[in-house]
């Protein structure tokens, strides 16, 4: 069904109002309540560590720790307490928590994001700890002490990155005090997942330190393949970060993580004409030999040295590497069939073999100094990355039938008879430059450039950029601040490189996107509670859009690859965060979006809006505290109508998922043990959540966690 037009099951801006009733709340309560307030007990905040829902600092939006409300640019920090509340197990179940991302199709194992509309790039969109990680796969978040959603161009300072924005995920630093913590959690189907956490110090004067995470996960999914088997993933992971104090001014960091992650494939579901899920909720078209096998590995170490109180120089290398076997059955409809029981339908399988290889370097210096009556907070840096891809690859015989009811297809196939390696590398470097000027208590002015250069040999296809930022802040009281900023992105394309495409090995020009925004941040409560707001408005030119063929040329191409026009993406953002009274807490968000490709009149895309970029979208979760050992939690997740191909023909409907949870905290033999029992799609809402008509991830049904931590 076509979105123009259609009914909604539930008023959007109803449901907006809903998902900021905190907000809402606290201004008023702000407004009337001055003396109530004054009463009331209030964390006390030292160097903006806040309640355990409200981080003060995103070490990736400035590459340096400098509080959000001297940043020009929208940022949330989701930190690990709140999703630990969740029982969240992924990356996807993390990002619900901020609006402006929506997620894309999971198939093959990993998941696709969207910031403000803009798909991120597994290679250029990922940040760890500030460096650029290959994410083409479900990231570990039991590592992570925070995850930092950098909204708009972030080119300036990291490269190659989307128009969208980035996520930077900051991992769990060694600890100088002895902890030990021990988790365990299930569902109704049978998953588990044990972890360990423990730290400490490595000798008795504190200056060697230690941090490591132990994970052993074993999922049963709810969805079955045609011979009634279930799908599985298996994943263990091993972190360790040491820390050591060479002297009083020189810190080494060293960090290894290392993540072995097999599981069965299911792309997802296909929808028919009408947008309506073929063959329900629970059936896999994958065939049940199909899997992806991912091994990840990662080596950094980071030294920082404090030349003195306002000078400090900080380098830092990480070595990944990726290595992951995806034996596929890649089912597909029948051409004019949107009965597969019927009709049947097609696979074409394959066993491939991927080696990725992401080796990351930077420099940066970082200064306080001032000049006459104004404060400089300045940057200069420079950064790498050296990219390698090779691939072997067994294929089938394509368009084979399939029968549902009937005996599967086996192909026998495997990939280490490729003789012949397809191999591509590049190399990117950067320099940037950075300075945040207080011209007085109320004003501050950001202002960087960046040059980019990205080298490809053999293919003629380098790419340079020049990429600027400009910011204002202005400090109307202590509390509060407005500002404005400019920044541009720059995200090189490559060359198309499908078999299948009528554009194949074309190079691609680089995407350049444009921002201009404007916003607010307000904090309350002495601090405890951060209330935001953007305005945005963003063109990217270039664009690469692949649309399938109505008819397969002559040659078999399926897709063709393309770029002409641009992507204009506007709206705007609501948050709140933190602490509302002594024992409730919040976070929420709210997001209104209206994304168009500007394309040449003639062109069948002009006008369209990109799949997944819903108009509107808002989430809320809350925690509030009975007693000391008793709390309750609510989460609600809305988002809108989204298209589900690129010709918007196909849509998904609207959807609100409620989400309960209650934990309860008692004395164990003088340890803390905590019991979380938490319901995930209440009411049981059928709905449908990121991907296309071809690969639409289903949402699941109501679901059941129960987790038991233990802290010594």
């Amino acid at each position: 069904m076509s979105m123009k037009g259609a009914t909604f099951k539930y008023s959007s801006v109803g449901l907006a109002v809903v998902a900021a009733l905190a907000s809402v709340s606290v201004s008023a309560d702000e407004a009337g309540n001055t003396t109530a307030d004054a009463s009331i007990e209030r964390i006390t905040v030292t160097g903006r560590t806040f309640n355990d829902y409200k981080v003060g600092v995103a070490s990736g939006a400035m590459r340096g720790d400098i509080d959000l409300m001297d940043t020009p640019q929208s940022v949330s920090v989701i930190p690990d307490f709140v999703t630990d509340e969740q029982l969240a197990t992924n990356l996807s179940e993390v990002l619900v928590n901020d609006s402006s991302v929506t997620g894309g199709s999971e198939k093959w194992n990993r998941q696709v994001f969207n910031i403000r509309g803009f798909e991120l790039s597994s290679g250029s969109g990922f940040l760890i700890n500030g460096q650029q990680q290959w994410s083409h796969y479900v990231q570990p978040i039991e590592t992570l002490q925070q995850v930092e959603v950098l909204k708009g161009p972030s080119s300036m300072l990291y490269g190659q990155s989307g128009p969208g924005g980035l996520i930077n995920m900051v991992t769990k630093k060694a600890s100088g005090e002895s902890l030990l913590e021990l988790g365990f959690d299930t569902d109704e189907y049978g998953s588990t997942r044990l972890k360990l956490d423990a730290g400490g110090s490595l000798n008795e004067a504190q200056t060697m330190r230690y941090r490591t995470v132990l994970v052993k996960q074993d999922t049963q999914y709810w969805r079955d393949y045609q011979d009634d088997t279930n799908q599985e993933r298996d994943r263990w992971l091993g972190y360790l970060n040491l820390e050591f104090d060479i002297t009083d001014d020189l810190l080494l960091s060293l960090k290894y993580d290392h993540t072995q992650d097999k599981t069965g494939i299911d792309r997802g579901g296909w929808l028919n004409s009408d947008g309506e899920l073929i063959g329900g909720r629970d059936i896999i078209w994958d065939m049940p030999w199909a899997f992806t096998d991912n091994t990840i590995t990662n080596l950094g170490a980071e030294l920082t040295y404090h030349i003195n109180d306002d000078w400090k120089v900080k380098a830092g290398y990480n070595d990944q590497q990726f290595n992951r076997q995806r034996l596929d059955s890649l089912p597909s409809l029948a051409k004019g069939s949107e009965d597969p029981f019927k009709d049947g339908y097609t696979i074409s399988p394959f066993d491939r073999y991927d080696d990725w290889q992401h080796k990351t370097g930077f420099v940066d210096i970082t200064s306080k100094f001032s000049t006459g009556s104004f404060e400089h907070q300045f940057l200069i840096g420079a950064n790498m990355l050296d990219y390698y891809y090779g691939q072997l690859k067994d294929a089938g015989t394509r368009g084979q039938p399939v029968m549902p009811g009937q005996p599967l297809p086996s192909p026998d196939l495997d990939y280490h008879r490729d003789s012949t390696k397809s191999e591509s590398d590049y190399k990117h470097y950067g320099f940037y430059i950075q300075d945040l000027v207080s011209i007085n208590d109320s004003w501050k002015v950001l202002a960087g450039v960046r040059y980019d250069e990205q080298k490809k040999e053999g293919e003629g296809n380098n790419s340079y950029a020049v990429s600027p930022k400009f910011g204002v802040i202005y400090s109307p009281t202590d509390n509060g601040s407005i500002y404005v900023n400019y920044s541009k992105s720059f995200t090189p394309q490559g060359q198309v490189n499908d078999a299948e495409d009528i554009n194949d090995k074309m190079n691609l020009n680089p995407e350049y996107g444009e921002q201009y925004e404007i916003g607010t941040k307000w904090e309350f409560f002495d601090g405890s509670l951060l209330l935001t707001g953007a305005v945005f408005d963003i063109t990217v030119s270039n664009v690469t859009v692949t649309e399938e063929l109505d008819v397969i040329s002559s040659a078999g191409k399926q897709t063709i690859t393309t770029q002409s026009g641009e992507q204009r993406h506007k709206g705007f953002e609501v948050g709140a965060q933190g602490q509302v009274s002594d024992q409730w807490f919040v976070t929420s968000s709210m997001m209104y979006l209206d994304a168009e490709y500007v394309r040449p009149e003639a062109d069948s895309l002009n006008g369209k809006t990109p799949v997944d970029a819903p108009e509107w979208s808002a989430n809320v979760w809350t925690r509030y505290e009975m007693t000391d050992d008793l709390a309750f939690n609510f989460g609600a997740i809305y988002v809108g109508e989204r298209f589900a191909n690129t010709s918007n023909s196909i849509s998904k409907d609207s959807y609100v998922r409620f989400d309960m949870g209650a934990a309860y905290t008692m004395d164990v033999m003088g340890s803390d043990v905590s019991v979380r029992l938490n319901v995930k799609n209440l009411f049981d809402t059928d709905y449908l959540a990121g991907g296309t008509n071809t690969d639409v991830t289903v949402g699941e049904g109501r679901h059941f966690g129960l987790a038991l931590e233990a802290k010594f």
